[in-house]
């Protein structure tokens, strides 16, 4: 995989003296792809949610975050693509650089591609480039059945995030409240900030 081409935004972006975000590597492919869900106190508080496919973290910002209620319709709009290695990234991105502010690791775990066509499985390159991903998230907070689904076409292009009606589904809850903290480091991000000195 040529270095410059799926992370070539990514790194077009970012000073690497600068801030301690990673660089990325060549792209390993996980046996079981990977999800996370990064809480990002940027100029606006949002969540970053990423998917690992075809060996980077395919990325959409989430302006109010996920939600565990069928009812939510939560935008999200596409991002450039990161290195897997982002996943674990918690911490200060350094003012004046691209995305500046606090990073935390909200959620993670796996998923799997529940995407069909008439009873037959669908790829997931595929069914991103048709717009409309089903897909089942085995995180440490989110759990149950999400569909991705693009509503706009670039170049303002726009998803809808909904969490599908299953047995994991809770229109009472606010995760986002009642689950504020890292499942890295167990910190928020007023205390990530501190212990790095902002």
């Amino acid at each position: 995989m040529p270095e410059d081409e799926p992370l070539q935004k990514y790194r077009q972006k970012r000073d690497f003296s600068k801030t301690s975000e990673p660089r990325g590597g060549e792209g390993r492919e996980s046996a079981d792809p990977i999800f996370v869900i990064q809480k990002h106190a940027a100029r606006r508080l949002h969540y970053d949610f990423r998917l690992e496919i075809g060996g980077t973290l395919k990325s959409w910002a989430l302006p109010k975050g996920p939600s565990t209620n069928p009812r939510d319709k939560r935008l999200a709009v596409p991002t450039e693509d990161h290195p897997l290695e982002y996943a674990d990234f918690e911490g200060v991105i350094p003012p004046g650089e691209y995305g500046a502010g606090t990073v935390l690791v909200w959620d993670s775990g796996t998923f799997r591609n529940l995407t069909e066509k008439k009873g037959q499985p669908i790829p997931v390159e595929q069914a991103l480039a048709h717009g409309h991903l089903s897909i089942w998230l085995e995180g440490r907070k989110l759990r149950g059945a999400y569909a991705l689904t693009r509503f706009k076409q670039a170049p303002d292009e726009s998803w809808l995030l909904v969490k599908k009606d299953d047995a994991e589904a809770d229109a009472d809850q606010d995760i986002l409240a009642t689950r504020p903290e890292s499942v890295l480091s167990g910190r928020t991000l007023e205390e990530i900030a501190a212990d790095a000195g902002y």
